[in-house]
């Protein structure tokens, strides 16, 4: 699947009727990494690289999550794109941008988005080859 450019979607966000709400616009880019999870968020010992990994997410859910984040004071614009199958390290996962009013508000609405989405809404299973 072909990751979006992110200077398209900021372009395409700036010319938008509620562009002149917003005052910031984050972008997160989730990437698959060699480091396992239980080393990076457990503090493991490394043992063995990441190869890959299958990731699927579901639809609704996302949608829903969205919608969340749409309505969460100060935030103008939301946009969010999932990869899906398996991937390989440095592969893009995900592209979420927001937009909003302050810096505050749009830095809670992405990362309650971002983990809403890794919580909820999509299965990641790493791959060692």
């Amino acid at each position: 699947m072909t990751c979006p450019s992110l200077d398209t979607w900021l372009r395409e966000a700036k010319a938008l009727p509620d562009a002149p709400e917003n005052g910031m616009y984050l972008f997160h880019n989730g990437v698959v990494r060699a480091a396992p999870k239980a080393v990076v968020r457990l503090g493991e010992e490394r043992v063995q690289d990441v190869g890959g990994m299958l990731f699927s997410y579901d639809e609704e859910k996302v949608a829903a999550a969205i919608e969340r984040a749409k309505k969460m004071p100060g935030i103008f614009h939301v946009r969010v794109w999932l990869n899906s199958g398996r991937l390989q390290v440095g592969d893009d996962i995900m592209l979420v941008l927001i937009g909003g009013d302050i810096r505050p508000r749009v830095i809670d609405a992405l990362q309650s988005l971002v983990g809403e989405i890794k919580s909820h809404c999509v299965v990641e299973q790493e791959i060692y080859d």
